[in-house]
């Protein structure tokens, strides 16, 4: 079973590359990343997260299918923001208020690289951008003040260290 890499790995702050090969390899991956993410109780679980430099991401929201979300793009944010407690598996026990676009449009590929778009709002968006995030190589912590981040930082380390 894959393993949740936590803050300080280096591959959760490189930019992930490209999903060249779609087939039962590529599957395996996301039903292995489906199993980490339930087991750690998480609702969104990005490639990077798991120590796989691909551009790949996943969502399960309560009652809603398995969304999988391959070499993704965002096409479209909305001017309207919103801001919701966030946590993410790679800082186990940290918790921000983070400020992101109410809404989204996506483009990616399904688990047989067919192209399809989406507009989401809500939790769906917001999970989406964190996701998405990690991608890029941000995390969650970039997203708020510095002065935040400084404190999240020394709390994580505290946690670390318990």
């Amino acid at each position: 079973m894959l393993d949740i890499v936590t803050y300080g790995n280096p591959v959760l702050t490189e930019k992930a590359k490209e999903v060249a090969e779609f087939g039962s390899s590529l599957e395996k991956t996301i039903e292995e990343m489906h199993l980490a993410m339930r087991r750690d109780r998480g609702i969104g679980l990005a490639a990077p997260q798991v120590a796989i430099g691909l551009r790949l991401f996943i969502v399960e929201l309560d009652n809603e299918p398995l969304r999988v979300f391959i070499n993704p793009r965002i096409t479209a944010m909305s001017q309207e923001t919103s801001e919701y407690e966030e946590g993410c598996l790679s800082f186990p026990g940290l918790y921000f208020n983070v400020v992101r676009p109410s809404a989204v449009e996506i483009e990616a590929q399904d688990i047989r690289g067919q192209f399809f778009k989406l507009k989401a709002d809500g939790l769906l968006a917001r999970v989406i951008q964190h996701e998405y995030d990690h991608l890029e190589g941000v995390l969650f912590i970039d997203r708020i003040s510095p002065l935040k981040r400084r404190r999240a930082l020394a709390h994580y380390q505290k946690l670390l260290n318990m």
